[in-house]
């Protein structure tokens, strides 16, 4: 995939569990980390489909549909059946009210990636023109660091930061501190910090995607994280904590 597509770099982002068959998903990089992702599906690990981006009309009508995937991309969902109101809106326009098992694996790898896909501080630097690189200089959290909740950040267009005052942002560094960090994330209790073997692996599992496994080895570059679940939003979360 990275010869073919000339990306600069190729991550296995996880697997989506179908009722009939499972989905493999992989991202493409480019220099810009920030620049929006290039995605890609396969049914059996040989043969990739690139994802199309997803749209604000596309993750909206997403988020309507609950239970499980089928693990068939031609798969319909009738909406008229799930939001009559939607239906009609799309009737309107001239187009059928329907939506595809792919429009919605492309709006849930958006919505996982945006909600609960992180970094270690530090990891990335911002330039001056606004583009986000990987940072040569990092070499890990502390252990002490790795254990705080602080220490990481959503790799994602920033929301908390741009509420913060101008006190809090004085003790912020602009090059590595341009992204929210997971302390403020709601509800609170939504991630689990766990030190594996030994206290040599820190282990951050997310409880609103149950799948989402983030791990960083610290004093060191490595870090990522994978996904490996039904699709589902754990939405009974608040009542569980």
């Amino acid at each position: 995939l990275q010869r073919d597509y000339r990306f600069e770099r190729v991550w296995f982002w996880g697997c989506i569990q179908g009722l009939r068959g499972a989905y493999y998903i992989a991202e493409g990089l480019g220099p810009n980390r920030a620049a929006p992702r290039s995605r890609l599906y396969s049914l059996n690990c040989l043969d990739w489909s690139l994802l199309t981006p997803a749209t604000k009309e596309m993750l909206a009508l997403a988020e309507q549909l609950k239970g499980r995937f089928q693990g068939d991309p031609s798969f319909e969902y009738n909406l008229a059946e799930i939001n009559a109101e939607a239906a009609a809106r799309l009737t309107e326009s001239g187009r059928e009210p329907v939506i595809k098992e792919e429009a919605r694996l492309i709006a849930t790898i958006e919505q996982i990636d945006r909600e609960v896909g992180i970094v270690p501080r530090g990891a990335f630097v911002k330039t001056p023109l606004g583009s986000v690189h990987e940072n040569r200089h990092f070499e890990g959290l502390s252990l002490l660091e790795a254990k705080k909740l602080s220490s990481y950040f959503h790799f994602t267009e920033p929301v908390n930061l741009k509420n913060k005052t101008l006190l809090e942002k004085a003790d912020l560094d602009p090059s590595t501190d341009f992204l929210d960090s997971l302390e403020h994330d709601i509800p609170r209790g939504s991630w689990s910090i766990q030190l594996e073997k030994g206290g040599t692996v820190v282990v951050l599992r997310s409880l609103l995607w149950l799948g989402l496994t983030f791990y960083h080895v610290p004093m060191t570059k490595q870090f990522g994280y994978v996904y490996f679940g039904t699709g589902e939003k754990n939405l009974d979360l608040p009542f569980m904590l």
